[in-house]
Parts: C-alpha cells; structure tokens; sequence
C-alpha cells in the first residue's frame, strides 16, 4: 500500500450517502488497531466504487490481519453496478461516491434489502491533464461545463473552443462510465445535467484513465483525487476556479473548503440484514473507528473529523436505515447538518 502523509481535517462542505468488475481478495500481515476476536469467521462481499475502493481494500486488508478466519473481497464494478448486485442481496457493502438513487432505492426496496448509509472519507475530485499540458493550469466551472455538457458533443472538439487562449489543438476526454458515482457527482456539480456529453472515452476503472490522459498531451480527464495523489508524476492537475480564484486541490483546501464545488463524501451501505452477523458488525465497527482513519489519508483520502466518525458508527449500531440524502444531492450539503 503506498503511504501519503496523514492529515487531519475539518471538512465543511459535504453530505451522508451511496457511491460506485474486477474482485480483488486482500490479505495482510500487519496488525489491526481494533476489531481482533479471534472467534470471529465468515464471508464478506464489497463491490461498487472504484473511488473508494482504495479505501475498502485498506480497510480489509488490516481487519483480516487480526481476523485471519474472515474472507472479504473487494469489486469495482462502480457505484450503479454495486448498488444492483447490493439490492439484490450479492453483496454485504456496497461502495459509493454519491448517494443512493431513488431507482436503486426502489430495487432495494422489491427485494426487501434494508440498508444504513454511513460517510466513511472527503474526496477531491480532480480533473487532470497531461504533464505536458502548457496551457489549461486553472479552469472555470464554465470552461468545465463548455467541454462536457451534452451540448458539446459533435462540436466541441478543440482546446480553443473551450477558452479561446487555448491552442488549436484536438481536445481528448477521458472519464468514468455511466455506473459510476464520480460521473454523477461531476456531471451535478459541473454540467448541471443528468449525464453529459457521450463522445468520450469511458472506464469504471480509474487507472484506464490515468493511462490515457498521461499517453495524450491533448487529453483532459477527472477521477477521485487518490488515482492523481498516486500518478503525479505523470499526470497534473487542473486548478478549480469556482468563483473565488483558482484552487488547487489538497488536504488544506478540503480542511478550509475552498476546493468547490469538487469536495464530496464518500459512502458505503451496509446491508442491515448482514449486520446482525458479527464478523460484519464489527468489521463496520472498525472501518468507522477514528483510531484506524490513518488508514483513509494513507490510500490518498481526507479522513473526516472525529465527531463525524462518532455519528456514523452510532448509525451503523443503531441500524439507522434509509438516505439522509433525497434526490441524491450532496453539492453544497454540510455532513454536520444531516448525521
């Protein structure tokens, strides 16, 4: 697991909900903070996410080092292709960078799978260009917007369409897919549409994008701030200039919430069925302990503070059931107002 450097924040400017296949199986030799009960055995099945699949893995991996007799696997199939298997009953978690959709709601509901919605880390999401990128160091909201609504495609097809100091050259977008929650959250926080513009190459796998964005000098992409965190080195991003100046985004900019309006939260749902199991209860119980929020900001994520985690683990042990988010909207949602 590479390690970045902890930080803990105060983050103002998110809400509680759901987020979204290759399975990975993780396994660890070191040792967990809490969550030991060398009785504890079983099955636990996450998928959903690619975002908060850092995270997941991370968490898996150090409970099962003290837990050797419970198997957790981790899939990515994204936010809406984790919620379908969730609601019907395939999986204990689902992983999730936007709230749960009332569609998948209503599924959950024909198939009578209860739910808690818990936040577990704050993301900066991140749009990116290549490292030889000269000219697109900070964007507006509606430079974004001119690139990626629905309006754009079949026209907009050159940086210079975009902001006209940009160079004439071709403008390649690389994104996720439409099962994935980092696409929603965007396309809610940028284009103000249900979707955007559909000529674009897609992936519910992060690194598909990394590789394309780093191999194209034109390309522009957007991920979860973890994927940019880990390709640096490759890979630049674009500054955010949502009417107060252009930012960049960081652990400090998500601490004093400047970073806007790409900051969010992100989820897992537990099913309220499984938590009755306790190998699920108490790996719930460790993933929302503060002690173990290191591992959050050590996969690249901002952990959140430790009152928050406090009321969402009284949540997951109160089997609080259902969305604090109607209409899945986080843009501009304070956690603080609805845990």
């Amino acid at each position: 697991m590479k390690l970045f450097r902890y930080v803990s924040l105060a983050f103002l400017v998110a809400s509680i909900s759901a987020c979204a296949g290759s399975e990975t199986s993780s396994d660890s030799s070191s040792s967990s903070s809490s969550g030991t009960d060398a009785n504890l055995s079983g099955k636990i099945t996450i998928d959903g996410s690619s975002t908060v699949l850092p995270i997941a893995e991370a968490m898996a991996e150090e409970f099962q080092a003290a837990n050797s007799d419970v198997k957790i696997t981790v899939g990515k199939s994204g936010t809406g292709g984790g919620f379908k298997k969730f609601c019907a009953g395939e999986t204990e978690i689902s992983n999730a960078s936007r709230p749960i959709k009332q569609k998948e709601i209503d599924l959950c509901a024909e198939n009578n799978i209860e739910y808690i919605e818990v936040p577990v880390a704050y993301d900066a999401l991140s749009v990116v260009v290549n490292k030889d990128n000269d000219w697109a160091q900070c964007m507006t909201i509606d430079e974004l917007k001119t690139a990626w609504e629905k309006a754009a495609q079949g026209k907009i097809s050159k940086w210079n369409q975009v902001n006209s100091e940009y160079p004439d050259a071709p403008l390649t977008l690389y994104g996720p897919g439409t099962d994935s929650g980092t696409f929603d959250y965007f396309n809610e926080a940028i284009t103000g549409e249900e979707g955007s513009r559909g000529d674009f190459a897609t992936s519910e796998d992060d690194n598909t994008i990394v590789r394309g964005v780093a191999g194209d000098k034109n390309a522009m992409g957007y991920f979860g701030y973890s994927y940019y965190e880990e390709n640096k080195d490759s890979l630049k991003a674009v500054q955010i200039d949502g009417g107060d100046g252009c930012i960049t985004p960081s652990d400090a900019t998500v601490l004093d919430g400047t970073y806007s309006p790409l900051a969010r939260p992100l989820f897992i749902y537990l099913s309220k069925a499984a938590m009755d199991r306790p190998e699920m209860k108490s790996f719930a119980e460790f993933y929302l302990d503060p002690k173990n929020k290191e591992l959050v900001a050590e996969v690249g994520y901002f952990p959140m503070p430790d009152d928050i985690y406090g009321k969402a683990l009284a949540r997951a042990q109160e089997g609080k059931t259902g969305t604090a988010f109607p209409g899945g909207k986080t843009v501009g949602v304070k956690l603080s107002d609805v845990l």
